[in-house]
């Protein structure tokens, strides 16, 4: 029995879904369109989560991903999340529970290299900001730490889905909260002129993010400074395939080609208005609004 999928079943209220269709832009041409919905809201889920993770694998994890039911992808994927974290850890059997269907007890070898291919072989379903945002960073920020990181470059620059290109700029988050803030504006400038708005909206935040670590590095990169003075700017691989070792890169330039992203205009000027309002949203007022006035607004 799957019991994710039936206890989330048992939370669904009617009284909720309408409302919750309509603040996920389900409508005719929103970015949601067409999604369906319980009625859960997301510390309901949580909870089940919670209670549940431990007795969930991954052909549980399927069906609950490939839900027609927002929240159960949801569910799928904070779970996944769970285990992901918990993985290599010994967790106690809760009473009624076999051994064996406790998916994390005693599992160590390569049960976090596991979630994260489930993870990426279903990023079909992740298929809005609240999926993206509370899974991609926890997984693959995470996971990537001590990796290459081409792979957030790749969902950038040629993912399938606007939710893809979100999970590459997202991702970023955990290497902001370890203060490395590389990436972040490295990826920005994949994204820096995106035509949709909620990705406006992720580049602005992380770039925030960025600046509560470092805000001269925020105000150097809005003001368009190139990578070689700051060490960021739009990773260009020499043979074009983006496949060469990325921290080595890193470690030695000579290994790539840099470029400033927007050398002779600051990015201030040509990034979408929403995005630098979200980037400098933790700026004093008076700065907040010297860069508003004299952002070319889109």
């Amino acid at each position: 029995m799957n019991v994710l999928y039936t206890r989330m079943m048992e939370q669904a209220d009617p009284s909720q879904v309408a409302g919750l269709a309509r603040f996920f832009k389900t409508g005719p041409g929103q970015y949601g369109e067409g999604d369906k919905f319980l009625g859960i809201k997301v510390p309901v889920t949580r909870d089940v989560v919670k209670e549940c993770w431990r007795s969930t694998g991954f052909p549980e994890l399927e069906e609950c991903i490939s839900s027609e039911y927002h929240e159960l992808r949801l569910a799928a994927l904070l779970t996944l999340v769970e285990i992901f974290k918990h993985a290599g850890r010994r967790c106690p059997v809760k009473p009624g529970m076999t051994s064996g269907n406790n998916v994390i007890a005693g599992l160590t070898g390569n049960l976090r290299q596991d979630c994260i291919d489930f993870y990426l072989a279903h990023t079909a379903y992740i298929n809005n900001w609240d999926l993206v945002d509370l899974s991609c960073y926890p997984l693959l920020g995470e996971w990537l730490l001590d990796k290459d990181r081409t792979l957030l470059y790749e969902l950038a620059r040629n993912g399938k889905t606007l939710w893809e290109q979100r999970i590459g700029m997202v991702s970023t988050m955990t290497f902001i909260r370890h203060g490395q803030l590389q990436d972040t504006f490295r990826i920005a400038d994949i994204l820096l002129h995106h035509e949709h708005d909620l990705i406006h909206k992720a580049v602005g935040w992380l770039l925030r993010e960025a600046g509560k670590r470092d805000k001269a590095a925020l105000e150097a990169y809005l003001q368009g400074a190139s990578a070689e003075a700051h060490g960021f700017g739009e990773i260009i691989f020499p043979d074009g395939t983006g496949k060469t070792n990325f921290p080595e890169a890193i470690a030695n330039p000579a290994h790539i080609g840099t470029k400033p992203a927007h050398e002779e205009i600051p990015r201030y000027k040509t990034m979408p208005r929403t995005m630098l309002r979200y980037a400098i949203e933790k700026f004093p007022e008076e700065e907040r609004q010297q860069y508003l006035a004299k952002e070319s607004a889109k």
